[in-house]
C-alpha cells in the first residue's frame, strides 16, 4: 500500500508541475484549502429549513426513513454516516483505506491521478469522500443517500468516492452536491470509481445544484463486468458558474450494459462542458448514451464518445438540443470509434428551436402559449430516469415548468 501510495503521490506531482507552466484553467490559489470543522449531525432537525429545502432538491430525504444509507460531507467534514440495511456498507473513504488493505487494488485504478490538475489535486488533498459497497448477492430495497455539500464560501472541496457493487448485488444510490442557499462562490473536484461485479446492478443518480459562482470539476471512471448493468442518471437544471465533467464508463465483460443518460438545462451565465464515453471492451456489450440540454441562456457544450472494440458489441449515441433563447449556445459533438468489423454503432444529434407549429398545435387544441411550450419542454427532457422518489419528480417537473416560461 505505502509503494502504491508513493506512485499515486509522485504522478501527482508530475501532473500539477506540468500544469502549473501551461497556465491552465482554474487558479487554486484563489481558493481555501482548510475548512472549518463541522459537527457531526445526529438529529436532522439540526438543519434550518431553509437548508432542509435545498438538500430535498437534490435528492436527500433529511429523515432517511425511505434510505438504505446516508452519507453527508459538508465541506471537509463528514457530519452523516450510517447503513441502515443489512448487505451495504457505508465509510468514509479515509475509514475505509484504514479499515480494508485490499482497497488499494481500487484505489485510483478506474481514474488515474495524473489525468489533468483536478485529478492530481484531489490525490494530494483528498478530503474524505464515500466508500458505498453491496455486498454479492444483496438486493438493497432503498436508495443509499450521499450529499457533496459547500457550506463555506471560497473553499475547494477535493473528494475521492468508491462505490463497489459485489457480484449478483443490486444498489441504488442517489448523490446530491449542493452549495449551502447563502454560499455563491467555491470549487468542487470529485474524483468518482465505480465497480460492478459479474451479474450486478448499480444505478447512479446525480444531481447538481451549486451557486451560480462554483466551479465544478467530476472526474469519474466505471468498470462494468460479465452480465452486469450499470445506469446512469444525471441532472443539472440550476445556475453553475462553470461545469465541465467527461465520464468513462469501461464495459469489460461479456454481456454487460450500461445506460448513461443526462438532462442538462443552462441559465444565462452558465457554462457547461458535459460528455461522456463509453468503452466496449468485451463480446457482446451494448450502451446507450442519450443527452437532452436546453439553453435558456447559457453555454452547452455536449461530448460523447462510443468505442466499439470487441465484437458483437452494440452501442447508441443520442444528443439532443433545444434553445430557448437567443443568447444560448449548444455545442454537440457525437464521436463514434470502432476497432472491429463487426461493432455496431450509430448516433443521432439535433440542435434547434420549439417549431412554431407544434405551439400551434396544441394552442388548437385548448391549451395557452406557456402551458404548449411547458408541455413540448416536459416531453423532451423525458428520458424515463429510474428509480426517483416523488419530491425528486416534483423537484424535476417544477424546473422544466420553470425554465421553459423563460422562452
Amino acid at each position: 500500500m505505502e509503494n502504491e501510495a508513493r506512485r499515486i503521490k509522485d504522478k501527482a506531482q508530475a501532473a500539477l508541475a506540468k500544469q502549473a507552466v501551461l497556465g491552465a484553467d482554474i487558479d487554486f490559489s484563489v481558493f481555501a484549502d482548510q475548512g472549518k470543522e463541522q459537527a457531526y449531525i445526529v438529529d436532522p432537525v439540526a438543519f434550518s429549513a431553509e437548508q432542509q429545502t435545498q438538500l430535498e432538491s437534490i435528492g436527500m430525504e433529511v429523515a432517511g426513513t425511505e434510505r438504505s444509507g446516508t452519507y453527508m460531507q459538508i465541506d471537509h467534514s463528514v457530519v452523516q454516516c450510517n447503513a441502515a440495511n443489512e448487505g451495504v456498507e457505508i465509510l468514509s473513504t479515509d475509514d475505509a483505506l484504514k479499515k480494508y488493505a485490499w482497497l488499494s487494488e481500487y484505489w485510483w485504478q478506474a481514474v488515474e491521478p495524473d489525468v489533468d490538475k483536478y485529478t492530481a489535486r484531489a490525490a494530494l488533498h483528498q478530503e474524505h469522500g464515500y466508500f458505498i459497497r453491496a455486498s454479492a448477492g444483496a438486493k438493497i430495497d432503498y436508495p443509499v443517500q450521499a450529499c457533496l455539500y459547500i457550506g463555506q464560501e471560497d473553499i475547494i472541496q477535493d473528494v475521492h468516492n468508491i462505490i463497489i457493487v459485489e457480484e449478483g448485488a443490486e444498489l441504488h444510490v442517489i448523490t446530491g452536491c449542493a452549495t449551502d442557499p447563502h454560499v455563491k462562490k467555491g470549487l468542487h473536484v470529485g474524483i468518482s470509481e465505480f465497480y460492478v461485479k459479474k451479474g450486478g446492478k448499480l444505478t447512479f443518480t446525480m444531481l447538481h445544484r451549486w451557486g451560480e459562482e462554483v466551479a465544478v470539476r467530476p472526474r469519474t471512471g466505471v468498470i462494468i463486468e460479465e452480465n452486469s448493468l450499470y445506469i446512469s442518471n444525471y441532472i443539472c437544471m440550476q445556475p453553475v458558474q462553470d461545469l465541465q465533467m467527461y465520464p468513462t464508463t469501461k464495459l469489460v465483460g461479456p454481456g454487460a450494459v450500461a445506460r448513461i443518460n443526462s438532462i442538462l438545462v443552462a441559465p444565462p451565465g452558465s457554462h457547461m462542458d458535459v460528455g461522456g464515453r463509453a468503452i466496449l471492451a468485451a463480446p457482446g456489450t451494448k450502451a446507450e448514451l442519450i443527452a437532452r440540454t436546453i439553453s435558456t441562456g447559457g453555454v452547452v457544450i455536449n461530448r460523447g464518445h462510443l468505442l466499439g472494440q470487441a465484437p458483437e458489441s452494440k452501442a447508441h449515441l443520442e444528443c439532443h438540443g433545444l434553445l430557448l433563447s437567443e443568447q444560448g449556445v449548444i455545442h454537440a459533438v457525437p464521436e463514434l470509434e470502432a476497432r472491429t468489423g463487426n461493432a455496431e454503432l450509430s448516433h443521432e444529434a439535433a440542435v434547434g428551436k420549439i417549431a412554431p407549429e407544434e405551439i400551434e398545435y396544441l394552442m388548437a387544441r385548448g391549451l395557452n402559449e406557456e402551458d404548449a411550450v411547458a408541455t413540448i419542454v416536459r416531453g423532451f427532457l423525458n428520458v424515463n430516469i429510474e428509480g426517483l422518489p416523488a419530491a425528486l419528480t416534483r423537484e424535476i417537473d417544477n424546473a422544466i415548468q420553470k425554465f421553459s416560461l423563460k422562452k
